[in-house]
């Protein structure tokens, strides 16, 4: 096999050789490794562990023979630098080679969120007090997960709330904030309201201003406005930096993220980096979600996914105490990466990491929650049979058709989705009917794809009379952003529809939901964007429809995964169907996305999942 048999890409090349000018050497064990390295950050991993690369690296001609001697090499080169040192490369103790920034944004974010671990100062009676009135004592007796949360949130300075869909994040966090506001006596309290895309910050909006329940001098406290990660930070035109950062802290005493899944490791990196020291950080999220589309996978690693957490006995005994809770302890004996040889220890994240686990959305006879489920743990036989279970009416699996036979297989089911919202008069009511129905692909291009479907979806409307495409936009037409545009305050993901406006004179209008209403921009001043009757699994967190139709392509590819199944099922709220062959889809639940990174062990220790 010649190297030529490895896909690389142009830039993975050209990088490779670049670093080989770097070091002055045209040593082929560093220009595989520098080749390998940027093939991985492009597909999301933040480093490329040696042990893991030698199957590419010895078999196809680069001369590398075992790790030993491929990481010794490496580190001979001026352009290999260890950690600490100034090195367009660096190559740690574990046979991890990073860039230089990725491993500088994992090692300063490793750190923040370990020195905001520990627990604070806070009064024990009003904790109890508040803790009673906002999450009364169920007639069980079993533990509440989200009152658990909210312990864990308000007694230290870092805290990850992640549950699946309905399972309560955000009406915990709300909860969270009147109970901080009722331990500061009510002063004044600096509260930020976060998400990684205007999409998911419109819904948190929209649940923060429906889920606030409390005293109203507290509730005024409570901000409704939820901005971008990115704005929050100071997006600065034509550069990677922000205008807040370590030197110029972000002013706010409380920062709450939501779905954290979505955020990159660079972006959390520079998040982190701009808060104060005493800046408390609450990051909202589905831990076994898709992760960002760019490097990382922030949220999994921060929670140790697929490990479950245990608790400190000291936290144990306060959340007994306080609230009558029982919660896991974890076992003594574990021993943290970093520690002293032979020292036993517990990350300080134990306490701070909370699942949910009650869904208050699925019931126990749901379909959806035992599918999404079995999907979650990756039981692929367990997952079908479940999909051909004639007892649960919210679930359907069909075989995906040929892709010739894709329109007229999809022919009803468009219809009976997006007709009734071509119906409505009025752009409220419009709206309210296309959130019930999508279509969800696993990848943009292809017969198979959003580009391809949305194509079939207006050839079908149109046939039927629905929709006149022909010009640049056409009544009915839903718009879905590409690019943020600050100035017109409409962001990537944020979705629109082009309706006549009759308040100027039936001219066509793109309306946009917004706190107040419906806004309406002329179609010609919107950015970037796309057609979104089918959009990717990918574009869709954040998102929420009553049905949901996953298309999922004739063949096997490696974006098919667990994650990706998981979360499109997931958008569901009350029913959902597959089209996929029974094979296809047992192969994507078995698979797993690995992204290779050092975040877990440096927070979890050397005995952590993956790690």
């Amino acid at each position: 096999m010649t190297p030529e048999a490895i896909q690389f890409n142009d830039i993975d090349r050209q990088f490779a050789s670049f670093i080989c000018r770097q070091a002055g050497s045209e040593d082929k064990l560093l220009w595989c490794a520098a080749a390998l390295l940027s093939r991985g950050v492009v597909a999301g991993d933040v480093c490329l562990d040696l042990a893991g690369a030698l199957a590419d690296g010895s078999t196809a001609g680069y001369g590398v023979k075992d790790l030993e001697s491929w990481a010794q090499s490496l580190g001979g080169h001026a352009a290999v630098g260890a950690p600490g040192e100034f090195a367009p490369l660096i190559l740690d103790q574990a046979n991890r080679l990073y860039l230089h920034r990725y491993w500088r944004y994992e090692d300063q974010l490793a750190a923040a969120i370990l020195a905001r671990g520990a627990a604070v100062e806070f009064n024990r009676d009003i904790l109890a007090t508040g803790l009673a009135r906002l999450f009364p004592a169920s007639a069980s007796g079993a533990t509440d997960w989200q009152r658990v949360a909210a312990l864990a949130a308000v007694t230290r300075r870092f805290c990850v709330i992640s549950g699946g869909p309905g399972t309560g994040k955000t009406s915990t966090v709300v909860k969270v904030l009147a109970l901080l506001l009722e331990l500061m006596g009510g002063r004044d309290c600096r509260i930020a309201l976060v998400a990684p895309t205007g999409k998911a910050a419109a819904r948190l909006k929209e649940s923060i201003v429906q889920g606030i329940d409390c005293a109203a001098e507290l509730r005024a406290l409570i901000p409704e406005d939820v901005s971008t990660i990115h704005r929050l930070l100071g997006y600065l035109k034509g550069s990677a930096s922000f205008r807040h950062h370590r030197d110029n802290p972000l002013p706010y005493d409380v920062i709450i993220v939501d779905e954290a899944s979505m955020v990159s490791l660079p972006l959390m990196a520079k998040l982190v980096d701009a808060l104060r020291q005493d800046t408390r950080l609450i990051l909202l999220g589905d831990r076994d979600q898709l992760a960002s589309v760019e490097a990382g996978s922030v949220l999994g690693d921060i929670c140790n996914t697929g490990a479950v957490n245990e608790f400190s006995g000291a936290f144990a005994k306060l959340a007994a105490e306080l609230s009558g809770d029982h919660v896991e302890v974890e076992e003594p004996g574990f021993a943290r990466a970093g520690a002293p040889e032979g020292a036993a220890g517990r990350s300080e994240l134990g306490d701070a990491v909370v699942l949910l686990r009650k869904s208050y959305r699925f019931s126990e006879h749901s379909g959806i929650g035992k599918v999404s489920a079995l999907v979650n743990v990756g039981n692929g036989p367990a997952a079908l049979q479940a999909l051909r279970d004639e007892a649960f009416s919210d679930l359907c699996l069909a075989d995906a058709p040929a892709p010739a036979e894709l329109g007229e297989a999809l022919a009803a089911r468009i219809l009976d989705g997006y007709a009734p919202y071509l119906a409505e008069s009025s752009a409220e009511a419009a709206f309210a009917r296309f959130g019930e129905f999508r279509i969800l692909c696993a990848m943009r291009s292809g017969p198979f794809g959003v580009e391809a479907v949305n194509r079939l979806v207006e050839e079908r409307l149109a046939k039927s009379g629905l929709i006149k495409p022909g010009g640049r936009w056409y009544a009915g037409e839903p718009v879905m952003i590409t690019r943020n545009d600050y100035n017109l305050g409409l962001f990537n993901g944020d979705i629109g529809l082009v309706l006549p406006d009759p308040e100027n004179g039936g001219e066509l209008r793109a309306f946009f939901p917004s706190g107040s209403g419906m806004r309406k921009v002329l179609p010609l001043r919107l950015p970037e964007h796309e057609c979104a009757f089918a959009m990717t699994v990918h574009k869709s967190q954040g998102s929420e429809f009553d049905r949901v139709l996953l298309l999922m392509p004739d063949r096997d590819l490696p974006l098919l995964t667990r994650e990706l199944v998981y979360t499109a099922i997931t958008r569901a709220k009350k029913s959902v169907e597959i089209l996929a062959t029974d094979d296809l889809f047992c192969t994507a639940v078995e698979r797993q996305i690995v992204r290779r990174s050092g975040l877990r062990e440096k927070l979890w220790g050397k005995g952590s999942i993956d790690s």
